[in-house]
């Protein structure tokens, strides 16, 4: 496929295009932008809990986990960090903590300057699972996108960065 043709038509085609009937007087290339996001999600989300379920984790875990890897050493972050990190109100975030802290892959840690604040800290068990599945999610991300072209691929992501500073 060359860079001016096209893909096969797909779901989102045929329902711009009854829609497009339906009312012409209207302009759907957002409505198939979103709708092709939307099945893309869904897709590529499956694709991905895949890779973390293999390793007993549901990604929102994960997410905790490579979270507080990324922070680096000692591999460290408070509750109220790792919930701004992750988007995730407090309450979320206690019950991933709980479960995570059940499976031995964080701990929590009272702060010695104050005694009110709390760390969460990864592991060794914790650290060496979050390595391995980042391992296995970059492979797995990689070659979910394989169909792409490196031009593509850098192209989608300068589309979608451009797309995600319009929200923050």
């Amino acid at each position: 496929m060359t860079s001016t043709d096209h893909p096969p038509a797909d779901a989102v085609d045929r329902m711009i295009a009854q829609w497009g009937r339906e009312r012409p007087d209207l302009d759907f290339d957002a409505m198939a932008i979103f709708g092709r996001l939307g099945r893309l999600t869904a897709h590529l989300g499956a694709a991905i809990d895949k890779t973390f379920l293999a390793r007993g984790l549901q990604r929102g875990e994960y997410d905790v986990l490579a979270a507080l890897r990324r922070a680096g050493e000692p591999f460290s972050l408070t509750p109220s960090a790792l919930s701004d990190t992750l988007m995730l109100s407090r309450a979320g975030m206690t019950n991933r903590l709980d479960r995570l802290e059940s499976a031995g892959l964080i701990q929590r840690r009272h702060s010695l300057q104050d005694r009110r604040s709390m760390h969460i800290d990864l592991t060794p068990a914790g650290l060496r699972l979050v390595d391995e599945a980042t391992t296995a999610h970059v492979a797995n991300e990689t070659e979910l996108l394989s169909g792409l072209t490196a031009d593509q691929r850098r192209s989608l992501n300068d589309l979608t960065r451009a797309l995600l500073a319009q929200f923050e």
